[in-house]
């Protein structure tokens, strides 16, 4: 890769630090060239979200299957959605047509992706023993679990790891405005937008409001930080509180990672190679949940101390 090649892939990265190495090593290098060949061909970012869509179902549908050779070529579906899911970003980034729509389609497609896939969990384990209990089948009890794991605990496992890996770019490039959106902004947009000619937008909207409060709710103490920083220094943060954020924020990143795509492929496809997809959700509702828990528990105790440092009168330059 020569020099402008170089400088062209970095910039179709968020960041070195909220990359993670999986990520950073074969996803974003191969998307970097998909990107750049969609782009010769004036292919729309958000295209490429829809055609990761279909993958990701198509991948549940083969994850359903009591077969070896359909599993394999779900997990390549999956992995070649996944792949798509880093190219749309990185196209958008090198030909600017990042939209707010984009950025809604694209947590869109990860939601139906492992929709379908705990529906292929709960298909495929309802008839099987219980291992703790091998007198009894799994039943309606997995149906349960995948809906549990998947409605709630997935979800706000994701939410709040994006959630702070856009924090994180909002304050390494000190408020100018990266992927950092608020209820209120779109619960606004919501109510400026008209339902006439826009009723598939209006929906999108609906939910991404609810999507944005969950993540508030999930952060009292950052937007209680949020709030006192507006207060005393607006919208132009200071270098020195950017920076003690960064640092402060950047050890939390490899957790945001942990609960992101790459952990729950690999634990997935091990849970598929020995049949007991069982394994898939009890490792999401222990570790995953445990590394929620602390990212969780050391981002608000960051947002505390810089709180109580302003409180207290020390003023950032």
């Amino acid at each position: 890769m020569n020099e402008a090649d170089k400088k062209a892939y970095l910039a179709s990265i968020k960041s070195q630090d909220t990359e993670e190495f999986l990520d950073l090593w074969f996803y974003r290098p191969i998307g970097f060239h998909c990107a750049l060949f969609f782009r010769n061909r004036n292919i729309h970012p958000n295209l490429i979200t829809i055609a990761s869509i279909f993958l990701g179902v198509a991948a549940g549908i083969c994850f359903a299957q009591e077969n070896l050779r359909w599993n394999i070529t779900g997990i390549l579906l999956l992995m070649w959605a996944n792949l798509y899911d880093s190219t749309d970003g990185q196209l958008a980034r090198i030909t600017g047509k990042k939209t707010r729509w984009g950025r809604i389609l694209d947590g869109f497609a990860g939601d139906v992706w492992f929709f379908f896939i705990y529906a292929a969990i709960a298909i495929r384990t309802t008839f099987q023993p219980i291992p703790f209990a091998p007198e009894h089948q799994w039943g309606v009890l997995i149906w349960i679990l995948c809906s549990f794991a998947g409605f709630w605990v997935h979800g706000s496992q994701c939410q709040l790891a994006d959630y702070y890996r856009n924090i994180h770019l909002y304050f390494m490039r000190e408020a100018n405005g990266h992927e950092f959106d608020t209820s209120a902004m779109q619960r606004k947009l919501f109510k400026e937008t008209p339902w006439r000619g826009n009723f598939f937008w209006k929906i999108f909207l609906h939910f991404y409001v609810a999507y944005t409060e969950n993540q508030e709710r999930m952060s009292p103490q950052f937007q209680r930080l949020m709030r006192v920083v507006r207060e005393r220094y607006g919208t132009q943060l200071p270098k020195e509180l950017c920076e003690e954020f960064r640092c402060g924020s950047k050890p939390l990143m490899k957790y945001t990672n942990i609960l992101t795509f790459n952990s729950r492929f690999i634990m997935l496809w091990f849970a598929m190679l020995i049949g007991q997809l069982w394994l898939y959700l009890l490792f999401e509702l222990v570790i995953l949940m445990a590394v929620f828990t602390y990212m969780r528990m050391q981002h608000e105790k960051l947002s505390l101390k810089i709180i109580n440092k302003i409180e207290s009168g020390h003023e950032y330059r």
